[in-house]
């Protein structure tokens, strides 16, 4: 079998490929001209929040130092000579590094118990009137707005020091982020089978609960599960301000210059994250497919 190839006139294919450099010197136009606005708006940002790169590369140094100064023991050895002396409190931190694992626990559970009640009320096609839409939705805008860890200092403030503070202010965060995701896979449902329950008398609790839940449960228990492994870090950070787990140890440690003790926290933090992380998603994909790991 013969495949026959054209040619076209000289004179026509001139013209085509005038046309093609033309269309791509546009395309690169377009492209540096968004460069330039990016770079400018860029510089302009930088300038407003008072970015200064003369004090950055001055002080670059110090940074890296306090780097060489949390991986070295008293004894002027590198914390990874005495895994002994390195790692002297690991019991009592491990103890607090559960305390922040149950606070986070609790924190997500109770926020994902918020999230699940109150989503339906926030999708667009399910929500029973444009009004409770509007109120639910800056409802749970306003808790995942605020930083999570300005509702612990308010707790804090509130119920003293101590993991109840922590626990409300990542159930406050995560019922407004849970919310919203919730309520977005609401929105992607199909709804025939809800107008086809609907069309039999149903109430609309019966529509919720036998034609939406179904579809979108396990995408519920997977975000539930991906959020768990962020407020392992937040209530990490939350312990700065009081409100339990293994960051008030972390704050004393820095406060007091413990820097090998720094370093040993933080890495007993990053590993648990990890674990944390890798177990997520591997009962992510176990449970719901593959395409949950994203």
């Amino acid at each position: 079998m013969t495949t026959a190839v054209s040619i076209l006139p000289a004179q026509q294919l001139a013209a085509l490929n005038e046309a093609y450099r033309k269309a791509v010197a546009r395309k690169r136009l377009k492209m540096m001209l968004a460069a330039a606005v990016f770079i400018a708006a860029l510089v302009v940002a930088g300038i407003g929040a008072e970015v200064n790169l003369r004090t950055l590369f001055t002080y670059f140094g110090n940074f890296v130092s306090y780097f060489d100064r949390i991986l070295t023991l008293d004894n002027g050895q590198r914390v990874w000579t005495d895994f002994g002396e390195w790692f002297w409190g690991w019991k009592q931190w491990l103890k607090l590094l559960a305390e922040t694992i149950l606070i986070s626990y609790v924190g997500t559970l109770t926020g994902a118990v918020f999230a699940f009640a109150l989503n339906f009320f926030a999708a667009q096609n399910t929500s029973p009137g444009p009004w409770l839409r509007f109120v639910v939705r800056r409802l749970l805008e306003f808790a995942r707005t605020v930083p999570g860890i300005v509702f612990a200092l308010v707790f804090v403030i509130a119920f003293g020091l101590g993991p109840m503070a922590g626990v409300l202010a990542i159930a406050v965060h995560s019922t407004g982020a849970l919310g919203k995701l919730f309520s977005e896979i609401v929105e992607n449902a199909d709804m025939k089978p809800v107008e086809g329950i609907r069309s039999t008398g149903a109430s609309w609790l019966s529509c919720m609960r036998f034609a939406v839940l179904p579809q979108v449960s396990a995408g519920y228990a997977s975000y539930a599960l991906l959020r768990f492994e962020i407020n392992v870090r937040e209530a990490s950070v939350m312990g700065f301000v009081g409100a339990g787990g293994i960051g008030q140890e972390l704050v004393v440690a820095i406060r007091k210059f413990y820097y090998s003790d720094v370093s040993a926290i933080l890495v007993t933090i990053i590993v648990t994250v990890f674990v944390i992380d890798i177990t997520t998603g591997w009962l992510r994909a176990k449970l719901f497919g593959k395409e949950a790991r994203a």
